[in-house]
C-alpha cells in the first residue's frame, strides 16, 4: 500500500505561482511513476503530468506550458509547480502513484484544492 499526502494548495491570485507537494509513504517500490491529475468543477479528472523514478517527465498536451513536475526520490516526494495561474486552473489536484501508468493509477491522494481568484 502507498499513502500519498498532498500539500500546498490554497487561494492564489491570477498570474501568481504555486507549488504543490506530495509525499509518499508505505510501499515505495510501487511509486516508480508519480504524478498529478486535476479535476475542475463539473468535469472529470484529467492527467496533468507524470514523472518516473528516473526523473523522466511526461506532460499531457494541455499542460506543457505553465506546469513543471519534479521529484526528489530521496524524499519520496513529487512536486507540481504552476506558473501564471489562471481562473481556469481552479481545481482539486490529486497526486497519483503506481509501478507504471498504463491505465487508471492505483494510488491516489485525497487531493488539494487550488482556487485562483482575485
Amino acid at each position: 500500500q502507498v499513502r500519498l499526502v498532498e500539500s500546498g494548495g490554497g487561494l492564489v491570485q491570477p498570474g501568481g505561482a504555486l507549488r504543490l507537494s506530495c509525499k509518499a509513504s508505505g510501499s515505495i517500490s510501487d511509486t516508480q511513476v508519480m504524478g498529478w491529475y486535476r479535476q475542475t468543477p463539473g468535469n472529470q479528472r484529467e492527467l496533468v503530468a507524470t514523472i518516473t523514478s528516473g526523473l523522466t517527465p511526461n506532460y499531457a498536451e494541455s499542460f506543457i506550458d505553465r506546469f513543471t513536475i519534479s521529484r526528489v526520490n530521496a524524499m519520496n516526494t513529487v512536486y507540481l509547480h504552476i506558473d501564471r495561474l489562471r481562473f481556469e486552473d481552479t481545481a482539486v489536484y490529486y497526486c497519483i502513484a503506481d509501478r507504471s501508468i498504463t491505465g487508471t493509477p492505483r494510488y491516489w491522494g485525497q487531493g488539494t484544492q487550488v482556487t485562483v481568484s482575485s
